[in-house]
């Protein structure tokens, strides 16, 4: 794995250098019902850049990733793909747009097999089953089990893979880690390494655990109380303990990890 110094020293989208802008944020506020979460969000994801979206829970970012999925309520704000509006588009036409989607729950269709769902949502793309299969040999091996007969990181992979063979302009990850064994994490982490940097899909990914996001990400925002509070590369947010332990109560973390 290359260091975060390896990836800082990329143009950020902190700089004022141009860059080729993928997903814009402008004061969001969304909820669920009559509940306002996000209060005034703004951010922006570039071509081939990978977010980092971290706060304490309950903060907002499950909220914000629904938002951007189009499955909360909009209260105001804009949201651009690409230069398109997505405010008003549902989330099938969101999809259509580029975005790709793992939620925590997963959601594959646990009454088909791996193969199957693969198949049933892929669209035409450089990401087929066949690479899936190639990233995660062990759904591989599993590809005619059907999704009820899977590991909880066996699912996550092939909640990954379902998004991958989307072929989306966006990957959105909501906790991708969370309750799974060592090994498979470790696992889970190769693999995203390879998609946002070997292959270099952009991607915002939700993570409790801000050590192991941060080296392999580009940039990275904090969320509190449903507004962006922190935004810098992820290199300089691994290396500020203050920061992370104002924000997150992460600093035991970090001088453990010096």
């Amino acid at each position: 794995m290359r260091s975060p110094a390896t990836r800082a020293s990329r143009t950020s989208i902190w700089d004022r250098h141009p860059v080729a802008e993928l997903l814009r944020i402008e004061a969001l506020r969304a909820g669920y019902g009559g509940a306002v979460v996000l209060d005034g969000v703004s951010l922006q994801v570039d071509e081939g850049r990978s977010l980092a979206l971290l706060g304490r829970n309950g903060t907002g970012k499950t909220t914000l990733i629904d938002s951007i999925v189009g499955v909360t309520r909009y209260r105001g704000g804009t949201m651009t793909l690409c230069g398109r509006d997505l405010t008003r588009m549902r989330p099938d036409e969101r999809a259509a747009a580029g975005i790709g989607w793992v939620p925590q729950e997963r959601n594959i269709f646990k009454s088909l097999t791996v193969i199957e769902n693969l198949t049933a949502v892929a669209r035409p793309g450089s990401w087929t089953a066949a690479r899936v299969f190639h990233m995660f040999p062990r759904l591989a091996e599993r590809k005619q089990n059907l999704g009820t007969q899977l590991s909880g990181g066996e699912q996550q992979m092939l909640a990954i893979g379902r998004a991958l063979v989307l072929n989306p302009r966006l990957l959105l990850l909501d906790e991708p880690l969370e309750g799974l064994a060592p090994i498979m994490v470790e696992e889970l982490l190769t693999a995203l390494v390879h998609i946002v940097r070997d292959e270099g899909l952009s991607a915002i990914i939700v993570e409790q655990d801000p050590l192991k996001i941060l080296p392999i990400t580009d940039e990275a925002v904090i969320i509190a109380r449903g507004v962006v509070v922190h935004g810098c590369p992820s290199a300089a947010l691994l290396t500020d303990p203050e920061t992370l332990d104002r924000y997150l109560g992460v600093t035991s973390l970090i001088a453990g990890a010096v």
